[in-house]
């Protein structure tokens, strides 16, 4: 629809998913698109931000103007697309420019939201003798339940307002958004890589969480999308304090698929891939380098996230990231999201899952759709319409596309 490269088309759909909240116009990416040639990704730095910085023109003028609406929509688009442009710039370590293209994304977002009414309120949540940045969206006055959102392998926590504060707020939800170790700024920035225990970067989210004012502290829901499914999983199974998860997808982890790809090594060099000799890992690296949407997911971006720089230590930390013998821990209602074509899916024989409690879980298959719900072309609902009520196992998800 946007392009004939399927990695330009994918990043350009999801930045058009956000425009049914706001976070893009269809004209605006058509003929931002029309202007990038396919595979071109200098091409597409430049028009990007060529067009971020346009609209991000337009929210100044509103707001001189008086027009607070205006500029909060026009910076809200400015964000997103500045977002889009360094997407291709990914890359460990993380460069210069990759880290002043995300300081327009971030600066243009805060103006946004100092602009929408009410106002997101800015947060810096203590974490390990640092600060993880995020937001606080209001659902209104008096005390309300909160969706507390955990992103994927490279969204930030300005498109999270997109995808779920938006949806959140216009149900009578609070939501705090947050960029963990290895996401936004504490990558870019900070230099925190991913961590597979996110039980521990959770923690001091919901003691946040709980010290803010008009927050029902008995329903207290996480959500993770993407990578996030695991993630937010995994922090559940440490995590008492939750009152229901959703993991879009259930993603118990990259250990398996890992397993997978990598299943003609030895056992001993899986066992210990920083041990084993590189001729071992040559042709996969071959096959990664040669394609380069593989090379983007891969080379730049996981490692970039994971703060490694071979394969040999990507896989050695992909095998950590495994919650399956512990997710009988989690002792709140779940909601799986489990999206047909989505290869991040995972679809147990038994819907109910084999590892968790009987009474904590329920399994959603979207049907129809034809590819993965957080894919921009699965457009259907707003995509967190949950609704928890204390500890009862009622979500009911409609879920769209990102991402």
């Amino acid at each position: 629809m946007l392009s004939t490269n399927p990695l330009f088309e994918d990043q350009a759909v999801r930045t058009l998913d956000h425009a049914i909240h706001g976070g893009a116009d269809f004209g605006e990416c058509i003929t931002t698109m029309q202007r990038v040639p396919a595979g071109d990704t200098a091409a597409w730095a430049r028009e990007w931000t060529a067009t971020a910085d346009r609209v991000a023109l337009l929210g100044d003028d509103a707001h001189a103007r008086g027009h607070r609406v205006s500029a909060a929509e026009g910076w809200l688009r400015a964000a997103n697309y500045y977002r889009t442009a360094y997407c291709f710039m990914y890359g460990h370590p993380v460069s210069a420019d990759l880290a002043a293209a995300f300081d327009r994304e971030a600066t243009t977002f805060a103006k946004a939201a100092a602009a929408l009414d009410p106002p997101l309120a800015p947060l810096e949540i203590p974490y390990e003798g640092t600060s993880l940045a995020g937001y606080f969206v209001s659902g209104g006055d008096g005390v309300r339940p909160i969706l507390v959102c955990t992103n994927g392998y490279d969204s930030t926590v300005h498109e999270m307002y997109l995808a779920f504060g938006v949806a959140a707020r216009k149900r009578g939800w609070h939501c705090l958004l947050f960029d963990g170790p290895g996401k936004g700024r504490a990558l870019l920035k900070q230099g925190l890589f991913l961590r597979p225990d996110w039980e521990n970067v959770v923690r001091p989210v919901i003691d946040a969480v709980l010290a803010l004012p008009n927050v029902d502290n008995s329903r207290v829901a996480l959500s993770g999308w993407s990578l996030g499914g695991y993630l937010a999983l995994r922090a559940a199974t440490g995590e008492p304090r939750l009152a229901a998860l959703v993991a879009d997808p259930g993603l118990a982890g990259l250990a398996g698929g890992i397993r997978k790809v990598f299943a003609s090594l030895p056992a001993d060099t899986l066992a210990n891939p920083l041990a084993a000799d590189p001729a071992l890992f040559a042709p996969y690296v071959a096959h990664v380098e040669s394609d380069p949407a593989m090379r983007w997911k891969i080379v730049q971006r996981a490692f970039m996230v994971h703060g490694v720089s071979t394969l040999q230590a990507y896989v050695a930390t992909a095998r950590d990231y495994d919650t399956t013998s512990r997710l009988g821990l989690i002792r709140c209602p779940t909601f799986f999201a489990c999206e047909e074509n989505d290869p991040l899916a995972q679809r147990p024989s038994d819907p109910r899952g084999p590892h968790l409690p009987e009474d904590t879980r329920t399994l959603h298959c979207g049907r129809g759709c034809g590819r993965s719900l957080r894919d921009g072309r699965a457009l259907a609902v707003p995509r967190q319409d949950v609704r928890l009520a204390g500890r009862d196992a009622l979500h009911r998800a409609a879920m769209t596309g990102e991402l």
